[in-house]
């Protein structure tokens, strides 16, 4: 293709001498080259296309046309920093703030996810003069110094790192294999007490919590969805400590639920968070972030005497790419279009469970969809190397798919909005023929399954509703939010 500058094996020799040796690639015994990308697809170096299951920053499609419009032009007009006074950057605040909780309306306009959460923990610290931080297992929020200190998925990892003395780690709200499961009477209070009992040390010893800070959905923590009812409880514990609550929606926010704009909504109507951090998504691969608070955070915050202003934050390019993403996840109804396919997809995946003793658990809502494998459904041993396998093999057979989670065994598949169910049947068909061939290799036979309690499948089930509820209202409710209306285009 013309877009190839170097032959591949010159643009992997170049990387190995230029680039950092920590900046892991993806397939890295034998790399992908991309050249061009566009809708759910991506294309090598040779033209051959690849499905893309990866990709939840391209969120309405790979080179939007209707995306890449909105910044040419803005670019060709003007492009300055958000000290001078523009349009665009109130418009699009004006637009985001409609799709959140009213009590949300303060923005702060950033360049990544990492920068927002940054600044997230600035504007919980400022608020009270509290330091201490609570985060989850297994969770990521970011590269920066900051946030490696709360992301135990990155600070675990080093072996000689002494963990921040402010920073205390809850566990994980993951039913399937957390340490109260969906065979606990209730599982959201108990772990929500966790959360109570770590504010209580942390006063014993004289400090205070700043903020408690989770993503409304783990992601890298192996697609982990909370039970209902345990952002209330925590948001509760956390209030009362003086502190904030920090809804990290980097990469599940922006209808990528389905049922909802905002993937923390699944907790229902009565809890909103104090600070929304986004990221990913918002720019469809354009470099563009956004904290949002409410008027008391952001008034303490500048009470602080010290101004804050972001060079490129909120620039008119960023803000037309942004209002052109919001266009078109209404005019295409892709909100809509990831709640329709994503059921689809677990109906289907959930008949591969059936099928195939590999698979441990399937849980997701919308286009944001795990796929667990275990060596014994029992005992939950995870089947890491068999994840990594499958990966492998799908990307020989022109799909690029992840694996992640605490043990790497947690498929996940987290597509461009415009996936559809054509798209899931070539994938969900050939993860169904790669673990049949590794399952006759491995000699697994299905094991009887009738031991899986009933209260868990209740909370599959009351989770299920959360995430395929009624697609009218749905379609209405963007309607209502984004001001568009709802007619599917082809990208």
């Amino acid at each position: 293709m013309s877009a190839e500058i170097f032959g591949k094996q010159t643009t992997i020799e170049l990387r190995k001498k230029h680039i950092g040796p920590s900046c892991k690639i993806l397939f890295s015994n034998d790399p992908v080259k991309i050249v061009q990308a566009k809708g759910q697809f991506m294309y090598d170096e040779t033209g051959q296309r690849y499905l893309d299951c990866i990709n939840n920053v391209a969120h309405v499609g790979h080179c939007h046309p209707e995306v890449v419009r909105a910044g040419q032009q803005q670019m060709e007009q003007l492009n300055t920093n958000s000290r001078f006074l523009h349009d665009k950057l109130v418009l699009y605040a004006q637009r985001l703030q409609a799709t959140l909780p009213e009590k949300l309306s303060v923005c702060y306009f950033v360049n990544s996810g990492s920068e927002a959460n940054d600044l997230a923990l600035r504007l919980a610290r400022q608020y009270r003069g509290h330091r201490d931080i609570i985060t989850l297992e297994n969770a990521y929020h970011g590269h920066v110094s900051s946030l490696i200190d709360i992301s135990p998925y990155k600070f675990h990892q080093l072996s000689d790192a002494e963990q921040n003395p402010f920073v205390h780690v809850a566990p994980s709200p993951d039913v399937y294999r957390g340490k109260y499961r969906a065979d606990h009477p209730d599982p959201a209070t108990a772990y929500a007490h966790e959360v109570k009992d770590i504010i209580e040390r942390v006063d014993r010893k004289g400090g205070k919590i700043a903020a408690f800070i989770a993503e409304s959905l783990q992601s890298c923590g192996g697609q982990v969805i909370p039970p209902v009812g345990y952002f209330q409880q925590v948001a509760a514990h956390v209030h009362k400590a003086g502190g904030v609550f920090i809804a990290d929606e980097v990469q599940v926010g922006f209808g990528r639920v389905g049922t909802h704009f905002w993937a923390f909504q699944l907790q229902g109507e009565d809890f909103v968070p104090d600070i929304v951090t986004m990221g990913k998504p918002i720019g469809n691969g354009h470099p563009m972030s956004c904290v949002v608070t409410t008027k008391e955070v952001a008034e303490a915050f500048m009470s602080s005497g010290m101004q804050y202003f972001n060079t490129f934050g909120g620039n008119p390019v960023s803000c037309a790419i942004g209002l052109a993403v919001l266009d078109v996840i209404s005019k295409e109804d892709l909100q809509g279009n990831a709640l329709r396919v994503g059921k689809y997809l677990t109906s289907r995946l959930e008949k591969q469970k059936e099928k195939h003793p590999l698979i441990g658990d399937i849980r997701g809502c919308g286009l944001f969809v795990g796929v667990e494998l275990v060596k014994d459904r029992v005992k939950l041993i995870p089947a890491t190397a068999e994840a990594q396998e499958v990966i492998y093999r799908l990307k020989k057979q022109l799909v690029l798919l992840s694996a992640d989670g605490p043990h790497r065994n947690v498929l996940k598949l987290k597509p461009p909005m415009c996936f559809t169910t054509e798209d899931v049947d070539l994938v969900v068909d050939k993860i169904d023929q790669i673990l049949t061939e590794l399952e006759d290799a491995l000699g697994l036979k299905f094991q009887n399954t009738e031991n899986e309690s009933s209260k868990r499948k209740q909370m599959v089930d009351e989770i299920g509703l959360k995430c395929r509820s009624d697609l009218v209202n749905t379609k209405g409710n963007n309607q209502a939010v984004l001001g568009q209306k709802t007619k599917r285009v082809k990208t």
